[in-house]
């Protein structure tokens, strides 16, 4: 299954003898399967099976369908809302009076009343008719998802582009690690000795505090972890699963790998000040893949 955005656009015409079908599909990103139909009146009796149509195609995003019917020729006769006309006059009448309005009516405002003239409509909707217009649909729908494969497609690329960005930058803080480490070793010497001189703690708690110091020093650990997240998006990116969920996941803990990389080689001379220009540029690669993936399905 190819990856696909929740973004898409598509419209499509179908014609029968007993009229034209038109149908248009436009969606945006969206947590969920967000439906809203848009159906000419002849056509609200197809409503469940336009959902249905609809949740075959797609399993998340705002998705607006439009579907409208055209009949091939009219009956020629129109059906007079004669009580709503009767209604509208007398309306007319106390209203004049009541606020002494010289005023006559106008029928050719009253003709514009909605409701005023319809179509006569047959009970149930012909099996032509519902034909012609689920066709259009479906038709709509499945160009629209052709639509979110190829800009589906085009998203999994820039994200490429700034994953494989992010392991650059891992790669190069790798190999500085070697070089940062005399400052971090300073820093461990510097608190150990810091407590010998306020007080001689036992050797275990001794042996304690410069496990956890080496631990908040060194940054191997980090990188390892950052590279291994790199690696997992490329793999899910190439396998065309739905990502939406995992992905957002995956970017969190990078940005949480790369916050700790910043925060242990903070002020370890020019090496940290490489150290900190690598892991923005990371944050900010690892930012443009969240931004992307939100309009992934």
């Amino acid at each position: 299954m190819s990856i696909r955005s929740m973004t898409g656009f598509a419209r499509a015409r179908r014609s029968s003898a007993a009229g034209e079908a038109i149908a248009t599909v436009k969606s945006v990103n969206h947590r969920a399967l967000d439906l809203h139909l848009h159906l000419a009146a002849e056509l609200e009796s197809l409503e469940p099976k336009v959902r249905d149509l609809a949740r075959k195609h797609t399993q998340r995003g705002h998705v607006d369908i439009r579907l409208s019917f055209t009949p091939a020729h009219s009956e020629g006769t129109i059906t007079f809302n004669k009580a709503l006309f009767e209604t509208w006059l007398a309306t007319f009448d106390v209203a004049s009076m009541e606020y002494n309005v010289n005023s006559t009516p106008d029928l050719n405002q009253a003709l514009r009343i909605q409701g005023m003239l319809s179509a006569p409509r047959e009970a149930d909707l012909p099996e032509e008719v519902e034909a012609v217009a689920l066709g259009a649909l479906e038709e709509a729908l499945a160009a629209h998802a052709a639509f979110r494969i190829r800009e589906g497609s085009q998203l999994v690329d820039l994200m490429k582009e700034s994953n494989a960005r992010v392991r650059l930058v891992a790669a190069e803080i790798a190999q500085l690690r070697d070089q940062v480490l005399p400052y971090m070793r300073q820093r461990l010497e510097d608190r150990l000795s810091e407590m010998l001189s306020k007080t001689l703690p036992s050797p275990e708690r001794l042996a304690q505090e410069a496990a956890i110091l080496a631990d908040r020093s060194d940054i191997a650990e980090e990188i390892g972890r950052l590279q291994v997240h790199a690696e997992e998006l490329d793999q899910m990116l190439t396998s065309g699963v739905e990502i939406g969920k995992k992905l957002d996941f995956l970017v969190q803990e990078m940005n949480r790998e790369t916050n700790t990389i910043l925060s242990k080689t903070s002020g370890a001379g020019e090496i940290g000040l490489r150290i900190t220009a690598l892991g923005l540029e990371a944050k900010t690669n690892v930012e443009r893949i969240r931004e992307q993936g939100l309009n992934i399905e």
